[in-house]
């Protein structure tokens, strides 16, 4: 459901790259651009943490996940929720990113309910997007570009987004990249 979030969110890619910000972030005074090493500090903060956000981020959406999975609305929500976080074996260390009564979204209707997970599912689509640049050795490839303009900009909804994407990437979305944009998995060697 949220394909629609791809076309922004992957654009934050190219922003914090170093051919992107040399160009662009440059000192107000001088002109200078950004250097080399301020950018590998940067780039590196992107990962402080991503292990603990992302256990946070998954157990709201298994929670979110599991209260619809259940025939009816349990009466002790709060009750609820410590049982599926019992069950799941969540760290007491690390507490849900939103607790239930935050997903007010997600309970006014069924357009979100237990959907709470897409919001993962765009990045994983992003990362894996932005990767078919980096394959092909060109963060600017025009071939890329194209298929990303033809199947995925221009589409405007005129076919199922799981088409869409397929024509863009040649595959289906596969997670590796976004492990490696949470830096929680090595690029292949």
């Amino acid at each position: 459901t949220d394909f629609v979030e791809l076309p922004s969110q992957l654009y934050e890619h190219w922003a914090l790259h170093p051919e992107v910000l040399q160009k662009f972030a440059r000192h107000h005074e001088t002109g200078a651009p950004i250097p080399a090493e301020m950018i590998e500090r940067v780039t590196a903060a992107r990962h402080f943490n991503q292990g603990f956000a992302t256990v946070e981020y998954c157990a709201s959406a298994y929670v979110d996940f599991l209260l619809h999975s259940r025939p009816a609305a349990p009466q002790d929500v709060a009750g609820a929720e410590k049982e599926i976080l019992r069950d799941i074996r969540m760290p007491e260390e690390i507490v849900m990113r939103h607790r239930s009564p935050h997903f007010s979204h997600i309970f006014a209707g069924d357009g979100y309910a237990a959907g709470y997970y897409s919001y993962l599912w765009s990045e994983a689509l992003d990362a894996d997007g932005f990767a078919a640049f980096e394959e092909a050795g060109d963060i600017f490839d025009s071939a890329v570009a194209r298929r990303l303009h033809d199947y995925v900009y221009s589409a405007g909804n005129q076919r199922d987004p799981n088409e869409a994407y397929r024509l863009f990437r040649g595959r289906k979305p596969e997670f590796d990249a976004l492990l490696r944009k949470k830096g929680l998995a090595r690029a292949p060697a």
